[in-house]
């Protein structure tokens, strides 16, 4: 009894801490900067859109947006490839060779990426990838490929081994195998690591503050640091920036909720 009352109080104070932030967001921006100061958890006086209007007008957040667009659906898309490729390796692999690749990308998650702020910034002026969506898409691949791989390969070792010795006796070589049978079997572990990139990558602020300094290469989690002033900053447009800069996500889960769920109990139940 003691201890359901604990965790329903602990559940509560977590459910609150989620959403007294998310809904003086969520109303803040439907609010004016007054309105926001003198009544932050009050409904809106007048619901209007015109915050929105007003962002929509100045067009601050159109270029941003396509440019964080772009760098997270590469960085995804690039590291799926690339990580679906060493699991496959990894799990197909009898010999020592598999085990010091598992380990070397396992050593990769233990390595915080601040650690690496000074080599990525001397090595990418040295190659002119400074101010460029490119060089922020190799350092998303870069830096998401270890856990994407210990995802990845953990769902691969538990796919049935008679499935690749079939189809080796048929015939089909290493490249057929992976595209035919593993990826297709692992599409519920590729979607709900999808969706995780997905986020890390659309949320980043460490790599583009440090190599992005060009107005127009500027992503959103970067645009909304110029919604603060030095002495006043505009809660109301910023809030309304932020709803905006979270509708990717959102849709990306509402839409792939069911690969999410999926990718997240496989492997839970055996036989």
């Amino acid at each position: 009894m003691i201890y359901k009352i604990f965790k329903n109080s602990m559940l509560a104070i977590y459910a609150a801490a989620v959403l007294v932030p998310s809904s003086i967001v969520v109303l803040g921006s439907f609010k004016s900067d007054v309105e926001i100061y003198t009544k932050p958890l009050a409904l809106p006086q007048h619901w209007n859109l015109n915050n929105f209007r007003t962002l929509v007008d100045t067009g601050s957040v159109w270029i941003p947006f396509k440019n964080s667009v772009f760098v997270s659906v590469f960085s995804v898309l690039f590291t799926i490839i690339l990580a679906s490729m060493v699991a496959y390796a990894i799990a197909r692999s009898i010999t020592i060779t598999g085990k010091v690749l598992f380990a070397m990308f396992s050593i990769g998650l233990a390595i915080p990426g601040q650690v690496n702020i000074i080599p990525i910034f001397t090595l990418f002026t040295k190659l002119h990838l400074n101010n460029s969506l490119y060089g922020l898409i190799l350092v998303n691949v870069a830096l998401t490929l270890p856990i994407s791989v210990f995802i990845i390969s953990a769902f691969f070792k538990d796919l049935p081994k008679e499935l690749f010795e079939v189809a080796s006796i048929d015939g089909a070589n290493h490249w057929r195998v992976y595209r035919s049978i593993a990826m297709p079997l692992a599409r519920p572990a590729i979607g709900a690591t999808s969706i995780f990139l997905f986020v890390i990558d659309w949320n980043d602020l460490l790599y583009p503050l440090m190599l992005i300094n060009e107005l127009d290469k500027k992503t959103l989690p970067l645009t909304l640091i110029d919604f603060r002033g030095e002495f006043a900053t505009s809660y109301s447009m910023l809030f309304t920036a932020i709803m905006v800069a979270s509708i990717p996500m959102v849709l990306m889960y509402v839409f792939a909720q069911r690969s999410f769920i999926a990718g997240l109990t496989a492997g839970a139940v055996k036989g």
